[in-house]
């Protein structure tokens, strides 16, 4: 049975509350099965399968949060969204923790539950378009998507290479924010001179060359979220300016008479221990406090076995695709090589590994021949790749009537790549 066939189990002692809460569900075109307590719902949930459970917090016996704990120790995967009228930080962050998806406090609006629901059900899509098969990394998953509901700041920790945009991207998607702009900004790539006005924007004339007014990222990132990459190269000058946004929700234009309202969702990326850059004096520790809400640390490759194969076969369709040929997997002893190596570099160098495999194969199979690591001599081969890859999208663009969104479909790539590799190429095709 399909998610959105099944129906959604509600707990609440409140009669009136369960009737109007099973009444909304309907309405949003779900099946509701309603329960008064959650010794009766556990029962339930051992007869038939939901998609996802409603429950109060406040309950006799078995509270809501006894109830949670009691559901990802039987069901792991099941969502919950808890519903209270005793609502407070404190206890979002509690129940997030223990692994609910969302926190609403009553008195709360249908449109209210909609959106909660709404971003469940696509959280849960979502995470099946993740690969990974390690336990560790479906735990980082599921708490991912139990953030993505709650404007909670989450401050994402690991290696360069991880994937910790992808999962800042994920979050994104999965929340009520979801439709809303994805603004990224790379502390470490822009200038200490540039960022201010990356960040923050400026007014027409602040500066030599500010020739009219200029949102910055956070205003372009409203109703959205705005990931600020690598926040522990940013300078401690602008560290106080951004802990000020932060508590404010508003922005100070560079050359701006008056603050600028903001409403965005804050997630910072790191490779680099920021309690240890505070102790030294290198972050400001309010700063480091105001971001380090939930912290989210994702591992290494090198302790993802498991990921390895997936993700290897998974680069070697897009790079087949992307290049017209009809590469399908692996030699065993290629992978066993794939799976023995360190992976300095994480997913980011087996991908660029995949690539070259891919150029190189000229059977349907990767051979351990084909694999050149970046610790290798290659550059002999980077021109011809590139205009492989060149080759490649304008091809299917061409194909598609230059409908960017179906070409990035097809070779399995975002629709910025496409964008960012057109500009490269100097090539022009509708926007579409």
């Amino acid at each position: 049975m399909k998610l959105a066939e099944k129906p959604i189990l509600v707990i609440d002692d409140d009669p009136h509350m369960r009737a109007s809460l099973k009444e909304a569900i309907q309405r949003l075109g779900h099946k509701a099965v309603v329960c008064e307590s959650g010794e009766e719902a556990l029962g339930r949930l051992h007869q038939s399968s939901y998609a996802l459970v409603v429950t109060d917090m406040k309950m006799p016996r078995m509270d809501g949060l006894m109830f949670l704990r009691e559901v990802r120790h039987r069901m792991a995967n099941l969502p919950v969204l808890i519903v209270t009228g005793f609502g407070t930080i404190e206890n979002a962050v509690e129940t997030m923790k223990e692994g609910a998806m969302d926190y609403l406090i009553k008195p709360f609006s249908f449109d209210t539950l909609k959106k909660a629901i709404d971003s469940i059900m696509a959280c849960v899509t979502l995470k099946k378009e993740i690969l990974t098969e390690t336990p560790e990394m479906q735990k980082i998953i599921n708490l991912a998507g139990n953030l993505a509901a709650n404007d909670i700041t989450v401050l994402i920790y690991g290696e360069s290479g991880t994937g910790k945009e992808l999962l800042a991207r994920f979050i994104h998607r999965a929340s009520r924010r979801g439709k809303g702009p994805f603004v990224a900004v790379n502390c470490a790539a822009i200038p200490d001179n540039l960022l201010e006005s990356e960040l923050f924007g400026h007014e027409k004339g602040a500066f030599t060359g500010a020739t009219e007014r200029r949102k910055g990222k956070f205003e372009l990132a409203s109703g959205g979220t705005i990931l600020l990459d690598e926040i522990g190269e940013m300078p401690m000058t602008l560290q106080t300016k951004l802990l000020r946004v932060l508590q404010e929700r508003e922005v100070d234009r560079v050359g701006g008479k008056e603050p600028v309202q903001v409403d965005v969702r804050v997630i910072a990326t790191t490779n680099k221990d920021l309690n240890k850059e505070c102790i030294e004096g290198r972050f400001r520790e309010d700063l480091y406090y105001r971001l380090n809400v939930f912290p989210i640390k994702v591992p290494p490759l090198r302790e993802r076995h498991e990921d390895i194969p997936l993700l290897a076969r998974h680069f070697v369709e897009k790079f087949s695709a992307m290049f017209g040929k009809n590469t399908k997997g692996f030699t065993e002893n290629a992978m066993d090589l794939l799976k023995k190596r360190q992976w300095r570099g994480n997913v980011r160098e087996l991908e660029n590994v995949a690539q070259r495999a891919v150029f190189l194969s000229s059977g349907e199979v990767v051979s351990i021949n084909d694999l050149m690591f970046d610790d290798n001599d290659t550059h002999i081969f980077n021109g011809r790749i590139k205009d492989m890859e060149k080759e490649a999208i304008l091809k299917t663009l061409k194909e598609v009537n230059g409908n960017k969104t179906k070409a990035a479909k097809i070779l399995g790539v975002s629709v910025r790549t496409i964008r960012n590799k057109l500009n490269e190429y100097g090539q022009n095709f509708p926007v579409r």
